[in-house]
């Protein structure tokens, strides 16, 4: 069990920017359908990852689901990165689900495959330092499945949110079902998905599906600058000891409390030899702010 939970902790390798690839059929390159974005000055250690496919609402395609999992293993190597940010591009929108014209395109064998490799996008988002979703829009089937898979969610009030996948005449397929029940609780997630009904940003923050709602400004990104201020009230802490909280907090939800307990005294005792710790007794001592490094 030490070494699955040490895996969260890994060296960090060097960062290497997405490519775009060559389009077979015209032999062009194309603009890549996400950005990554590593802030700096005070913003330093928090990362974005703009999701940007206007012309299909940012939905989750065979293009944009290979980028987001070759960035997420690129930047899951940097320890660098303190705070996770997801954010749309595109105005009105955060993700509106999968892309169902391209998948009106495969075969059923195709279809289990990509639905699979959704499945393991939305695995990967569980990543070791905390990620935060800003829906400034729209978040409806695999879109909102994304924003549960991150830590913590921040709505404009006037998004639109659901897992709405039983009017089309699917089921949730990314991690709803088994995400929104440990989210809401079994009855309220089974009405959600039952219903396939869209809730407003405000209306998921009284159900507990968002942390934080906000109205909307005329620029149409206030649950991002949420999201951003957010980040920066982690950003101070100590990095391993918030890897290795989320850690024990991901892990005893999934057993009893007795195997939990046990769970967070192998956390807390990674986290004992670190320098970061002796900092923070040493600044609490002296009186001044802890100055941590992620050692």
């Amino acid at each position: 069990m030490l070494r699955a939970l040490t895996s969260a902790l890994r060296l960090p390798r060097p960062w290497r920017p997405l490519r775009t690839r060559s389009c077979a059929s015209h032999g062009a390159t194309r603009d890549p359908e996400i950005q990554v974005r590593a802030l700096t000055g005070r913003d330093q250690g928090i990362t974005e990852i703009l999701m940007n496919r206007p012309s299909a609402r940012n939905a989750l395609g065979n293009i944009l689901v290979s980028e987001l999992l070759e960035a997420l293993a690129q930047l899951r190597e940097d320890q660098q990165v303190r705070v996770l940010l997801f954010r749309s591009g595109v105005k009105g929108v955060f993700c509106a689900g999968a892309d169902l014209k391209e998948r009106e395109q495969m075969s059923e064998a195709e279809v289990g495959i990509f639905v699979q490799r959704l499945r393991g996008l939305m695995n990967e988002i569980a990543f070791p330092a905390p990620t935060i979703a800003a829906m400034d829009g729209f978040a409806l089937g695999g879109g909102l499945e994304l924003a549960l898979a991150c830590d913590l969610r921040v709505a404009a009030s006037s998004a639109v949110l659901g897992l709405i996948e039983t009017t089309r005449g699917l089921l949730p397929g990314a991690g709803g079902t088994q995400r929104l029940p440990r989210c809401l609780g079994v009855a309220l997630a089974k009405e959600l998905i039952f219903t396939g009904r869209r809730l407003s940003g405000a209306q998921a923050q009284a159900l507990g599906l968002v942390n934080h709602a906000v109205s909307q400004n005329e620029e149409g990104n206030a649950a991002y600058h949420r999201a951003r201020e957010l980040a920066q009230e982690i950003l101070p802490q100590a990095p391993i000891a918030v890897r290795l909280g989320k850690v024990a907090i991901d892990r005893g939800m999934e057993v009893d409390i007795s195997s939990g307990m046990a769970i967070e005294g192998i956390c807390y005792a990674q986290n004992i030899p670190t320098q970061d710790r002796l900092e923070g007794m040493a600044a609490f001592r002296e009186k001044r702010p802890p100055r941590f490094v992620g050692k």
